[in-house]
């Protein structure tokens, strides 16, 4: 974390930074003929040149300060999966006051026709703009005429009235950059914290003064011209079981530390937890929400009836919210109204729900406190000092006796104390309205848990007869509830899935504590399939690997540069038991395996055998964390190509005569 105090930069570097623009539309053959081999031989597209410059200035309308961001960016196109990279979106925010504009927007194509490079310039008429949501407006186009080989390139300007975050930079993208440079003038009175995330480095940077570069209120004012290059990027590649993706892309991040007024004075916008602590306490829509126990007390007792302890009854009204107040699926950590609406209302946001739930268990005295996180898609939080930004969710902490349990009601088919994976990210920030706040681990606090178990007879003709029983808790559970409880009922899901399963029919079938969250899903289904026509049963293939077969390894990256974050532990086991009609011999079946991962990690056991005519094989697959680091990754690419490898195997069955 790099703090500029920007005005002081240039006593201590007085050199040029020499960043400047390229020409728009100044085609080279050398742009055309570029190899990519030089950074990439898989890429379909490849960033050329990219240059952004971004600088505070007075708004001649509005007469106050806007920041100006410019963009420019050249694109080589390999093949047809490169197209993608002509679909370009500009997110821009909005609110009732105000919002970020879109100007000097400028799109060619560029081909190469008849020894000349020929432009096709975008029609204004193809941009158009979407509402993503009450703050975000999106701005999208497309790139004419493309071809394999062409040349795209495209430049913007970007008003913005946030003069916070500054704008961030992010040198790294799905495809490789050759060049990727940021030009900023930040103003002498602006004081700002600037880091660098990701794995790759700068190859440049480079501060020079730039006198006089904003006038305010008559006074000139100097900055600092501050050049941040990048070359030769490679892509960032996004696989499963990763948390945002900015967590780890190579990005320049701005934050405003403080401004210097011109009457002498200082405004402070890096405040100290103890600042933030007392201004959540008094906020209406946080800390006067925690306060209001008199929304609840009347209820309490009735909640409560039957409670033997607290933790009983922080059950009984945990359970009492998720039925009362409906999530609206919105993200906040403030009120959107108050508790007292929403619980009339039987609707609310996350922190309406959870402010609620707070709000009910200090009611029945028990001790409760709001935590502030951030979602998985939404990035981690700066520790170093407060961001009220970076929080986007609130869930609620109740201690009791000498345990904490983290509770979130939004989600009706959770378990007490389970928080959604959502929620499982780095650590959140613990509100208390009467002590210091202070950091938790958000982990998951149970495991996934899976367990499949086929007991059944092949018939004369072919056929397995059984029963396949799966039990699952945790993450497993809610899963496959929340599935469940998406069809009119179990029995439409049940017709659903005997449609998917080609090869397996479904005869009868019971779900067991679909609505008993707290307990073990159980699904027992009478099952049928075929192993052979019957034509050869004197010999013939069975592969036990029909039940969750892993046929794709998840992790195919040479290197991974990020951690990868499974949320929780796992544990699938399955157990299968076939009683065979007559004696057969056992020519060939899969190698019986014990493999492991590093520092007890996770392991795979496989074994199989027949004995007095029963086949059977027995599977067992743990991942003993919830995170591996980077350098933890190809142990596990390399524990999935084993199994995979080995799945491949069948058993070969010949009939003993």
């Amino acid at each position: 974390m790099n703090k500029i105090p920007a005005f002081l930069f240039f006593i201590l570097l007085s050199f040029t930074a020499g960043a400047q623009n390229f020409n728009y539309g100044a085609i080279t053959h050398d742009d055309y003929e570029f190899d990519r081999k030089t950074l990439d031989s898989n890429a379909n597209a490849i960033v050329l040149k990219e240059f952004g410059t971004a600088s505070v200035q007075l708004d001649d309308n509005t007469h106050s300060l806007i920041l100006v961001f410019e963009h420019h960016v050249k694109i080589k196109i390999y093949n047809k999966e490169g197209f993608k990279e002509a679909n370009i979106i500009i997110p821009t925010y909005k609110d009732n006051s105000r919002e970020e504009t879109i100007s000097e927007l400028k799109a060619s194509t560029f081909n190469y026709i008849d020894n000349n490079f020929v432009e096709t310039v975008m029609d204004k008429k193809a941009v158009f703009t979407e509402d993503r949501s009450k703050y975000t407006r999106l701005t999208k186009f497309t790139l004419p005429n493309l071809k394999e080989g062409s040349v795209i390139e495209y430049s913007y300007v970007l008003r913005s009235p946030n003069l916070f975050n500054f704008k961030t930079w992010e040198f790294q993208s799905d495809i490789p950059k050759v060049s990727s440079e940021y030009l900023v003038y930040i103003p002498g009175i602006y004081n700002y914290n600037v880091s660098l995330r990701g794995f790759q480095k700068l190859t440049d940077q480079k501060v020079e003064l730039s006198k006089e570069c904003l006038r305010l209120s008559g006074t000139q004012i100097d900055c600092s011209k501050i050049k941040y290059l990048m070359k030769n990027i490679p892509a960032f590649i996004e696989e499963d079981n990763m948390t945002a993706p900015s967590n780890f892309k190579s990005a320049i991040y701005f934050e405003l530390s403080d401004v210097q007024n011109l009457n002498g004075g200082k405004t402070s916008y890096t405040k100290t937890w103890k600042d933030i602590d007392y201004e959540l306490s008094n906020y209406k829509t946080l800390g006067d929400q925690m306060k209001k126990k008199d929304v609840f007390k009347d209820l309490i007792p009735t909640i409560t009836k039957g409670s033997t302890d607290d933790l009983e009854k922080a059950k009984a009204i945990y359970n009492y919210i998720k039925k009362q107040i409906k999530w609206n699926n919105y993200y906040g950590i403030y009120s959107e109204d108050n508790i007292k609406r929403a619980l009339d209302n039987r609707t609310g946001n996350v922190a309406d729900v959870n402010l609620s739930l707070i709000a009910a268990l200090s009611a029945a005295s028990l001790d409760a406190e709001a935590v502030l996180l951030s979602t998985r898609d939404n990035g981690t939080v700066n520790k170093l000092y407060p961001v009220m930004s970076d929080f986007n969710y609130l869930v609620a902490k109740v201690n009791i006796g000498d345990k904490t349990y983290l509770l979130d009601a939004t989600e009706p088919l959770l378990p007490f104390a389970l928080l959604p994976l959502r929620c499982i990210n780095d650590q959140g920030r613990v509100i208390n309205l009467k002590k210091p706040s202070y950091w938790i681990d958000l982990k998951a606090s149970q495991k996934t848990i899976t367990s499949y178990i086929l007991s059944g007879k092949m018939t004369a003709d072919g056929k397995i007869l059984g029963t396949l029983t799966t039990h699952t808790m945790g993450y497993a559970a809610y899963a496959k509830r929340k599935e469940i409880l998406k069809y009119s009922s179990p029995d439409e899901y049940v017709e659903k899935l005997d449609e998917r399963l080609t090869r397996i029919k479904i005869l009868e079938h019971s779900i067991s504590n679909l609505d008993s969250v707290e307990n073990i899903l159980t699904e027992k289904y009478e099952i049928e399939f075929t192993v052979n026509d019957g034509s050869n049963n004197k010999q013939f293939y069975l592969s036990p690997f029909f039940i969750n077969p892993i046929s794709k390894n998840p992790f195919n990256l040479n290197d991974r540069t990020y951690p990868v974050d499974l949320g929780a532990a796992s544990d699938e086991r399955i157990i299968i038991n076939v009683t065979l009609p007559e004696k057969y011999e056992l020519l060939e079946k899969p190698k019986d395996m014990a493999i492991g991962l590093p520092n007890a990690g996770g392991k795979y056991l496989l074994q199989t055998n027949l004995q007095d005519g029963t086949l059977a094989m027995n599977q067992i697959l743990q991942f003993n964390n919830a995170i591996y680091q980077p350098d933890e990754y190809l142990y596990l690419k390399e524990f999935y190509s084993k199994i995979i490898q080995n799945q491949k195997t069948e058993f070969l069955l010949k009939k003993v005569n």
